[in-house]
């Protein structure tokens, strides 16, 4: 897997962006920490585009005892595949140590952001991470890695279209509508057809604000999208695809016809 070279301690890892992570030393000891809280991105997927460079915020608690000081220890969040944050194949660590304040002697709530970029991700990499800590003392380089304080969804991004024709169309005439449902690539950097998916058809009367699902049909191998209706009044008319656990939920832009 691919390594930068800030976090090429951590063997093996695809660690995509992080504070310095220096090489650890077996004779020290591990920061005596603890995470808690941790929170990324609200607790909401994280959708990632085929070129995209996305940043989200993670929000976390470090306690630990009243005798140890924070000042020379940095903090973050880590997201990983896997079973151990520190053995991941797939990994990603904040962009740099958390900011923190104090609630208490022995408690700090902290924040910090992490950056994943598409063009150092696989398409496996979609699904469910999970979120860890790590902690690392300055002046020592010793590390403590925590896992499994929560999951998060990452997946690629979806995108959909819908064209309505012919426009305008007489009432009780066929109307065809097409469309296609495509998901980022991250591997080539572009989106590619998404075939085999159940996509609804939904339609919007004129002066309405409710869209109601008229059909669900199945998209082609290539991602296409067709079919037919009989034209009953003006409206709007676009498709929606609930999305899978690797791949976005996403609704076309909507098409107006005009019925005479």
């Amino acid at each position: 897997m691919r390594i930068r070279a800030t976090v090429a301690a951590v063997s093996g890892a695809l660690a995509l962006s992080a504070f310095a992570v220096p090489a650890a030393h077996a004779a020290t000891t591990a920061p005596n920490v603890t995470f808690s809280n941790m929170k990324v991105n609200s607790g909401k997927a994280i959708t990632i585009g085929a070129t995209s460079i996305v940043k989200v915020k993670a929000t976390y608690t470090v306690t630990h005892p009243s005798t140890v000081s924070l000042s020379n220890i940095d903090t973050g969040p880590v997201l990983y595949r896997g079973t151990s944050a520190e053995s991941a194949d797939t990994q990603v660590v904040s962009d740099t140590p958390g900011t923190c304040t104090t609630a208490n002697s022995t408690t700090v709530n902290c924040s910090a952001t992490i950056t994943i970029p598409a063009d150092e991700l696989w398409n496996s990499d979609a699904g469910t991470w999970k979120t860890g800590g790590l902690a690392v003392n300055r002046t020592t380089h010793a590390m403590k890695w925590q896992n499994d304080l929560g999951t998060i969804p990452v997946r690629r991004a979806a995108k959909l279209t819908a064209d309505a024709t012919p426009e305008p169309v007489k009432k009780g005439a066929t109307l065809t509508v097409t469309g296609k449902l495509t998901r980022a690539n991250w591997e080539k950097g572009t989106y590619g057809g998404f075939g085999g998916q159940s996509v609804k058809l939904q339609f919007r009367k004129a002066g309405t604000t409710t869209y109601t699902t008229v059909k669900t049909i199945t998209s082609s191998s290539t991602g296409a999208l067709k079919t037919t209706v009989t034209a009953g009044s003006d409206g709007y008319y676009r498709y929606s695809f609930a999305g899978t656990s690797t791949t976005s939920s996403v609704s076309s832009a909507a098409d107006y016809v005009d019925v005479q």
